[in-house]
């Protein structure tokens, strides 16, 4: 399984788990697969965001492949300026 890292703005949407293991072959179904566990997940992500798998980060990577021992990071887009 995947290890997937829930950022801290994210966590109240995951029962505050830090991280958890799910299955999946592809971005898109990591987070499939989590907004499954937690509904609402996906909707509270947003449509802007990054995703790094096992440290190397891709913009619109739905489709990006995952193996079983990745560990992957949704980045959520910041918001601010002045």
């Amino acid at each position: 399984m995947s290890t997937v890292a829930i950022p801290s703005s994210l966590r109240v949407h995951c029962e505050h788990h830090e991280f958890i293991e799910v299955e999946g072959g592809s971005v898109h179904a990591v987070l499939a697969a989590v907004d499954a566990r937690f509904p609402g997940f996906r909707a509270a992500l947003g449509d802007s965001f990054a995703v790094a798998i096992d440290g190397e980060v891709f913009q619109d990577a739905l489709y990006e492949p995952v193996a079983p021992e990745s560990e992957v990071h949704f980045l959520p887009a910041l918001a601010g300026g002045i």
